[in-house]
């Protein structure tokens, strides 16, 4: 059974989310393409991960016949999360920038996914799966603008999803959300508005030629 694995992380709902709009798009046009797939769903902004701790962390390093019991069930967590990671043929992740960079909840489940000797490093569990990242901002970061330098979303999730994990990483990027919303920004609600359209019709094509690809 084709599963897709779907990773939300915007703190607003749908209606107000430009990431959440774009990956629900990705998401039905998936689901079209495999009526009897499954959707592994987490929303953590909803449901928010804990954070690392140091039991969960020495749990990755250590052998099993020498956790503590909190070891073991912080670690225990982080298998579940690892798990779903794996299950999936595909995942899809919802990653608004804030502040510059990604939701503190999407930074808490990467590190609890991400494990030397399983997800990462030699042997690679999930390498080669592909996933897909709808990277909203309300401004824009591309190459060539005033804030290229301060990207640090999809630059940051490509050295961890690509480099940590041997993902094979495509971005989404609807650009320029704050436009409708700043009056110093109207101008550009032309340029917001063609991104828009274009992420969502990426979406539905990156959903299309995913399922393809695994036919």
């Amino acid at each position: 059974m084709p599963t897709l694995l779907h990773i939300d992380s915007s703190v607003f709902p749908t209606e107000r989310s430009a990431s959440r709009g774009v990956a629900d798009a990705f998401r039905q046009a998936w689901e079209e393409q495999h009526p009897d797939g499954e959707v592994i769903y987490r929303d953590l902004a909803a449901d928010p991960i804990p954070h690392i701790t140091a039991e969960a962390y020495t749990a990755g390093l250590t052998p099993s016949s020498e956790h503590t019991p909190e070891q073991s069930a912080a670690l225990a967590a982080r298998v579940k999360l690892i798990e779903e990671l794996e299950q999936a043929d595909v995942v899809l992740i919802g990653a608004p920038m804030y502040n510059y960079t990604i939701p503190s909840t999407l930074k808490t489940w990467l590190d609890s996914v991400i494990l030397p000797g399983r997800t990462s490093g030699e042997g690679h569990s999930v390498a080669g799966t592909p996933v897909v990242v709808v990277a909203s901002r309300g401004g824009s970061y591309a190459p060539g603008t005033p804030r290229e330098g301060f990207e640090f979303v999809q630059n940051y999730l490509l050295a961890v999803l690509a480099g940590s994990l041997g993902m094979e990483v495509d971005f989404i990027v609807p650009e320029l959300t704050m436009a409708p919303r700043m009056p110093a920004m109207a101008e550009l609600i032309p340029l917001y508005e063609r991104s828009r359209e274009r992420a969502f019709e990426d979406a539905v094509t990156k959903a299309k030629q995913l399922a393809y690809s695994e036919g």
